[in-house]
């Protein structure tokens, strides 16, 4: 067989994939098998793959390959998530680009453009997830907002409202001005900022006394409605029935007393401004105190604000200061730190703001959601992320769901009579509602609300409506597929979907949506940031493919990845990761290259390395197994990874390899094959395209790797192992004593047995990995020999002067001798201080004496072995 010298990743995955695709072997129908099933976390439509999509769905990818082998009917299901926020500003902004204003456009004219685009680059991650090896079943590719998908998004929102759950009203929400558009508190990124922390002096009314107030808004001063001071603060209980003046607009307000406002932080006095802070709202409902809305939805002062009219809200910070210190009302200011909340999705700064929106009530559905969690019937790993869910979801807020956009399904309510409405699947369906209100109603009377539902609320349905669970509830994929096995994530996307998922799965199907959660660290570089376009950091994962094979990338992802840690990328591990395939691809070469001889027997050696190696690789199957269980896929490679490379490689085919062109018997060349194929299953979830293509070069198979069986564990010898690990020790040792002297390894040399620590069935595999020219028993040790000790066991080598250059070996033997000494020296000096002797623990004393007993006999054996030289 010609078997090329290097390996080429680029034309094998090709080749491979495209076979695999072919051949439908990733495809999932169902059948009699039991199902294990993945759903993917569905990257946004707008994106491109980037390293934190290669560790989530390498990890996918090695689960559902092993299910496939384990003879489960595996499904991975592919799709892409509509990204409501992301793919409106990237369809607006290539709209200007072409000098298109969008406000110019209708709804149906901007989803024509949102849908040509989506239609031209929403596909580009899927196919780059292929080149990864995704073994997805592409055939099942959803969309969040197919039809069918938008379907179950709109039928369950009318579920949830016509039982109470869903409800629109007036609250304080999170408004990114940048967007446009609410968002859930989720949604808002807290970061530590440098701020200014400004005490501003209010006038009371009718005296010269003036009230200071800290706030690092103070553009929001322009909407403050009241001063709220503790009834308990005896410096303000003299203002009681007192009013204040706003500066600048001179608006006349109350002081309110509250035990909100803690004495000792700040002034102890608090502006609210009901319409610009959810705590100062709820004051203001308490007080019954009037809102002022100063900020518009682009973060622009409103005609509310009565001045500054138009400008943004951060030119206005600097400008309303330095007309505050023109009437002198700045008491000073401070540098500070605090917290800040930006946007998740455009990274602006959100302004609190009071708005009309859609709400989902929670606290019902999260009671399910966290006791299945708690529980362990939901398994999270890594376990401590449990806590943080727990913590979330006890203090758990309503769900703000709607969204000021175009790019999503359109939420079905229909207005009529002013601000009366109805919630229904089709106008047609709300009329018919409607006019039991008002018979005189005709559709033209009714109006769509303009918003759409929040992202999130589209793929908190994604396990239930790929099946079409949530539209057809007991069709044949749903009871099949439902509920699924594993689900791969972030944690930072614990509570947009993780905690939703379970709540819908729940409420839907009163089961669980998936029995694990495997949560992913985050890929970090180097100095520990956060990969990120913006930094530059984060290496393009298609030219990492290019350079070092998927392979290679999926080996280097892994070998630093344990669940929920982060993981510090370093381009040399995908460098390891190649060769490593390197070393299988030329470990296999080495095989092949051997010539059988049917008629010789099987050597001594052979038989121990395989009766070792058949051991080694049922303990390591064993642990590999239990890994995979507690989802420690780091652990289940770094054991593969040794196992191939020091175990099969270093050790096993070294011990059988036949000499220089001389053949191997047949026995022991179809053992090695036997194990490389072995070794091929256990890898090939981590390594697919390698695998599968010496999986075919091995004897032209006809069933591919990918579907071929997860081998079964058996028993195993750890007496075997553990004294084949001895005689490695041995011939570590000896490999030792030749590198110390620089003796060729052509060199024969003998090795005479005081007391054996191993049978003697090993000699010969000592022998032979050793290149000794005789193994003897000798009750006495040699005159001059290197000596050594493994386990019970006591070696010698005789030193023969006619190989060992003496000078050299003095000058070692004499620097060895003098630093023994010296170590000696400040170990004698420890044992003789009364202090040490008299108050350390007895084991530390006795430690030390070791030392001191080993370093003389030490200097024993080397000022005899510098006799032995220069006699």
């Amino acid at each position: 067989m010609n078997i090329n010298k290097q390996y080429s990743p680029k034309d094998i995955e090709e080749k491979w994939y495209n076979y695999w695709i072919e051949n439908k072997l990733f495809k999932s129908i169902p059948d009699e098998r039991e199902a294990f099933t993945i759903v993917i976390p569905p990257p946004n439509v707008t994106g491109v793959l980037h390293m934190g999509h290669m560790l989530n769905n390498t990890i996918q990818d090695i689960l559902i390959r092993k299910a496939r082998m384990q003879g489960f009917n595996a499904c991975w299901v592919p799709g892409t998530d509509h990204a409501s926020i992301a793919t409106e500003a990237k369809v607006s902004q290539k709209l200007k680009e072409d000098g298109i204003n969008k406000n110019s456009l209708s709804r149906k004219e901007f989803l024509n453009h949102a849908w040509d685009w989506k239609n031209k680059h929403g596909g580009i991650i899927l196919e780059q997830l292929k080149k990864l090896g995704a073994s997805c079943d592409w055939d099942r590719t959803k969309f969040t907002m197919d039809d069918d998908l938008s379907e179950s998004v709109i039928d369950t929102f009318i579920n949830l409202y016509n039982k109470g759950y869903i409800y629109r009203g007036v609250r304080m929400i999170n408004w990114d001005p940048k967007a446009k558009t609410a968002l859930s508190d989720e949604e808002v990124i807290y970061k530590e900022v440098s701020s200014k922390l400004y005490y501003i002096k209010y006038s009371i009314q009718n005296s010269d006394e003036f009230i200071t107030i800290a706030t690092t808004r103070p553009e929001t001063i322009l909407g403050d409605t009241a001063i709220c001071v503790n009834p308990n603060d005896d410096r303000y209980k003299h203002l009681k029935e007192k009013t204040i003046i706003i500066p600048l607009i001179e608006r006349e307000v109350p002081i309110i007393f509250d035990e909100y406002v803690d004495i000792e932080f700040g002034t102890g006095a608090l502006k609210v401004t009901p319409a610009h802070d959810i705590n100062d709202y709820n004051l203001g409902i308490k007080h019954n105190l009037k809102t002022i809305d100063t900020i518009n939805d682009n973060g622009k002062m409103s005609d509310d604000a009565g001045l500054y009219i138009g400008l943004d809200r951060f030119d206005v910070r600097n400008k309303i200061i330095k007309d505050l210190k023109k009437i002198n009302r700045v008491e000073k200011t401070e540098e500070i730190i605090n917290k800040v909340g930006f946007s998740e999705r455009t990274n602006v700064v959100i302004e609190p703001k009071l708005s009309m929106q859609w709400f989902c009530k929670m606290d019902k559905l999260a009671k399910p959601a966290l006791e299945n969690v708690l529980n362990n019937n939901i398994k999270f790993y890594p376990k401590n992320i449990k806590n943080t869910y727990k913590h979330w979801m006890e203090n758990i807020k309503d769900w703000c769901v709607s969204r000021q956009l175009w790019w999503g399904q359109q939420i079905p309510a229909y207005f009529y009579d002013k601000n009366k409405h109805v919630v229904a699947k089709s106008k047609k369906e709300a009329l018919l509602i409607a006019k039991k209100d008002n018979p005189a109603l005709t559709i033209e009377d009714l109006k769509q609300d303009e918003d759409v539902l929040d992202t999130w609320f589209s793929s908190w349905l994604w396990p239930l409506s790929v099946f079409d669970g949530i539209k057809n509830p007991n069709n044949k994929e749903i009871n099949y597929y439902y509920p699924t096995n594993d689900l791969v994530t972030a944690p930072e996307i614990l509570f947009f979907w993780v905690a939703r998922m379970i709540m819908s799965g729940y409420y839907f199907k009163n089961k669980l949506p998936f029995k694990n959660v495997y949560f992913t660290g985050i890929v970090r570089d180097k100095k520990r940031r956060k990969m990120s376009k913006s930094l530059g950091n984060s290496p393009d994962p298609i030219k990492l493919m290019d350079k070092y094979g998927a392979d290679g990338v999926r080996v280097g992802m892994l070998l630093c990845s344990p669940a929920g840690n982060d993981l510090l990328f370093d381009e040399g591990l995908c460098e390891q990761g190649r060769n490593f395939s390197n070393k299988i691809w030329n470990s296999f070469r080495l095989i092949k290259s051997w010539k059988i001889d049917a008629n010789l027997k099987q050597e001594q050696d052979s038989a121990v390395a395989i009766n070792w190696f058949e051991s080694k690789l049922n303990k390591s199957l064993k642990e590999i197994n239990a890994n995979y269980k507690e989802y420690k896929i780091s652990e289940v490679l770094m054991t593969l990874y040794k196992l191939y490379w020091d175990d099969y490689c270093s050790w096993f085919l070294e011990a059988i390899k036949p000499g220089f062109n001389q053949p191997i018997d047949p026995i022991t060349y179809n053992k090695s094959i036997y194990f490389l194929e072995f070794l091929l299953k256990l890898l090939h979830p981590f390594m697919p395209f390698i695998t599968e293509e010496i999986w075919h070069l091995i004897n032209k198979k006809d069933k591919c790797l990918t579907i071929s069986s997860w081998p079964k564990e058996t028993l195993f010898n750890p007496e075997i192992i553990n004294e084949f690990t001895i005689a490695t020790e041995i011939i570590t040792s000896i490999r030792n004593f030749r590198k110390e002297k620089n003796i060729p390894n052509k060199n024969h040399i003998e090795l005479e047995i005081i007391k054996r620590a191993i049978p003697e069935k090993y000699d010969s595999l000592i022998s032979k990995m050793s290149n000794l020219s005789k193994i003897s028993e000798s009750s006495e040790k040699p005159n001059n020999s290197y000596s050594f000790r493994v386990e019970i066991g006591e070696y010698h080598i005789p030193i023969d002067e006619s190989y060992i250059n003496k000078k050299e070996e003095i000058k070692k033997l004499e620097e060895e001798l003098e630093y023994t000494k010296g170590f000696l020296q400040s170990v004698n000096k420890k044992l003789s201080n009364p202090n040490f002797i008299n108050n350390a623990p007895q084991n530390v004393v006795n430690i030390e004496k070791k030392k001191q007993s080993d370093s003389n006999e030490k200097i024993k054996i080397i000022e005899k072995q510098l006799s032995s030289l220069k006699s």
